[in-house]
């Protein structure tokens, strides 16, 4: 069943799935896994949560773009944990609570003129915690940009974006990669770009969560965007026999090695991720369930927080990417 692609990250990944020497889709495993989903209650992912911060209108999308513009390689050892209120966070929710504990403490991270002037010290002083955060010059870097770009292209304001889009996820995710330079999650494979996008498509679904599906998180296009290809995912589809290694590929991975950003076995692990979603997709929807690639993505990592300590380990790269 062909569906819009309308960002490109299907047909460019196809190109790569279709060219693959390191990893493949297992039909079998597909359905393992579509079996599993089927057997977990049926259900979106919720914003809801005490470390999500929310203020006036504005303040929230822009916070929202900030959120995701540090929303990535959580992995590095020693992990890097927040204590925030006497609970101590890692990964994702450890950022989560950093930016709050520091918007309490009266840092105005919705203002763009502030992220446009921020630095690596800073930005340090704000994600205090145990152990380093990974890569921390490239999220102030981030920052920077999130910032100069407000201010040179919506006032200063994300919402002008928002409204700018017209109520569709893929016109955002297209101005923000367009001014936003470290959304623009893209590789080359072969010489052929190839497209994921991650950040920025997981930015719309964040913002309809955030506003709850209205204002400016009203989009009406949300099940044309694809999975978020991240490393968790793939672990997940991997532990089900979903995307299978070359044996040289499977015990790199098993022994922890780095995988170096834009390598051929990185690219096509992430482009496998996205093209399994979309034959789980196909699964689910013949099963009488179906869900649009943002939710299935959703399943999938609730499905990840109960893999067995055994289980194969995801794929170490360093990225801003995911």
């Amino acid at each position: 069943m062909q569906r819009p692609d309308p960002l490109g990250v299907l047909e460019t990944t196809r190109f790569v799935l279709q060219q693959a020497q390191s990893v493949h889709l297992s039909p079998e495993g597909l359905d393992r896994v579509a079996a599993a989903l089927l057997a977990q209650p049926a259900g979106s992912p919720s914003w809801e949560h005490p470390l999500h911060w929310r203020g006036e209108r504005e303040q929230t999308a822009n916070y929202v773009l900030v959120l995701d513009a540090l929303n990535f390689c959580f992995w590095p050892e020693p992990r890097w944990r927040v204590d925030y209120r006497g609970q101590v966070y890692d990964g994702y929710w450890a950022l989560a609570a950093a930016l709050r504990r520091a918007i309490e403490q009266g840092e105005p991270l919705w203002d763009a003129a502030y992220l446009a002037r921020i630095t690596a010290e800073g930005l340090a002083r704000l994600l205090a915690g145990d152990g380093n955060v990974p890569l921390l010059a490239e999220r102030a870097a981030n920052l920077r940009q999130v910032g100069e770009g407000l201010l040179a292209h919506f006032g200063g304001w994300f919402s002008q974006a928002i409204e700018q889009a017209g109520r569709s996820a893929v016109a955002l995710v297209k101005l923000v990669v367009q001014h936003f330079p470290s959304f623009d999650d893209v590789a080359r494979y072969r010489d052929q770009e190839v497209r994921f996008y991650k950040r920025a498509q997981l930015l719309a679904t964040d913002l309809a969560g955030a506003f709850r599906g209205r204002d400016l998180g009203e989009f009406r296009d949300l099940d044309q965007l694809t999975a978020f290809a991240d490393y968790k995912l793939p672990q997940v589809l991997r532990y089900y026999g979903a995307l299978t290694y070359s044996p040289a590929l499977a015990t790199r991975i098993d022994r922890r090695e780095e995988l170096p950003a834009g390598s051929q076995e990185e690219i096509e692990i992430r482009a496998a991720t996205v093209w399994a979603v979309e034959e789980l997709r196909h699964r689910l929807a013949a099963a009488g369930r179906p869900m649009p690639p943002w939710q299935i993505d959703w399943a999938l990592w609730n499905l990840g927080q109960a893999l067995p300590p055994d289980a194969p380990p995801y794929h170490r790269t360093l990225t801003i990417f995911y």
